[in-house]
């Protein structure tokens, strides 16, 4: 009962959040395109081309020195041929929450640009992890981690009295971080955040993935995208790229075993991971372009 509850409330935000059409209506399209396997380049050019500010913010993300293209991108067409659909997909999603997090809160004690940059490095750290310790594509784990928190959003946007008093009482060392949500608004960002992807049509693996990235769970594979997700908070908690509110984090203990056993390679990742996010710098920059 207490879980359809709190899916219920989630709903009821992000329906509300919805509606206020914080995030632009051509990026929405785009991004529900994005879960259509028949659409095809010309269908994304078309579409993007309806807005001009964000044909050339795609342009410059893709010529940044992020994806170190040879030849430099003039049109959308090309863009989507160079870096192909799921990195265009998550060029979109960025820019689309970029707008979001750019944005002033009115919540005292909570930092959307501090946020922003947790968010970042745990999708970059993602990135590193799928492809460097199980050579797998690294766009979905990418997506996961730039999305995971976003139900603290949502929840600053909507219901901003309450969320202020979520944000002044919360004591991590006290009290677990989705529990004293819902014990002031009725559910918890990683609900939020995963009824968000759904939305969107985007896999049930980064869904159920960002539902449970504050839980320890029995079994989660080290290469599934939860597993991913879960080492790489807990790596970025270790450089202090905190999210704000700062939350303590999880790891299931099949995780922790499979870090202790490559714990050389994770040593590396970490190494790299500042130099990775300075590398992405103009692609997560919430400066206005």
């Amino acid at each position: 009962m207490q879980s359809t509850n709190r899916s219920n409330t989630a709903r009821a935000l992000l329906k509300k959040f919805i509606n206020m059409k914080t995030i632009p209506a051509v990026a929405i399209r785009l991004i529900n395109m994005l879960a259509d396997d028949d659409k095809t380049f010309q269908d994304f050019e078309e579409v993007i081309k309806i807005d001009p500010t964000l044909v050339l913010r795609v342009l410059k993300l893709v010529n940044s020195s992020y994806y170190a293209l040879r030849t430099r991108i003039t049109n959308v067409s090309e863009a989507v041929a160079f870096i192909g659909i799921d990195n265009l997909r998550n060029l979109i999603v960025v820019d689309a929450l970029k707008y979001v997090f750019s944005k002033k809160s009115q919540t005292q004690n909570f930092s959307r640009s501090q946020l922003w940059l947790h968010c970042a490095a745990v999708s970059i750290c993602c990135q590193m992890i799928a492809e460097r310790m199980f050579a797998k594509k690294g766009e979905d784990a990418f997506l996961c981690g730039m999305l995971h928190d976003f139900g603290f959003i949502i929840e600053d946007q909507v219901v901003p009295d309450q969320f202020q008093e979520f944000c002044r009482t919360f004591i991590p060392k006290q009290s677990f971080v989705i529990d004293h949500e819902a014990s002031i608004m009725g559910t918890d960002h990683q609900i939020v955040g995963s009824l968000l992807t759904q939305n969107w049509g985007l896999s049930k693996e980064i869904s159920q993935s960002i539902k449970r990235h504050h839980k320890k769970l029995d079994k989660v594979k080290p290469d599934s995208l939860g597993g991913i997700l879960q080492i790489s908070e807990y790596l970025v908690f270790r450089l202090e790229y905190f999210a704000f509110p700062e939350v303590n984090t999880v790891l299931s203990p099949s995780l922790l075993s499979h870090m202790k056993d490559n714990i050389g390679e994770y040593k590396a990742i970490l190494g790299d991971l500042p130099d990775e996010i300075q590398k992405a710098e103009g692609i997560y920059s919430l400066e206005n372009d």
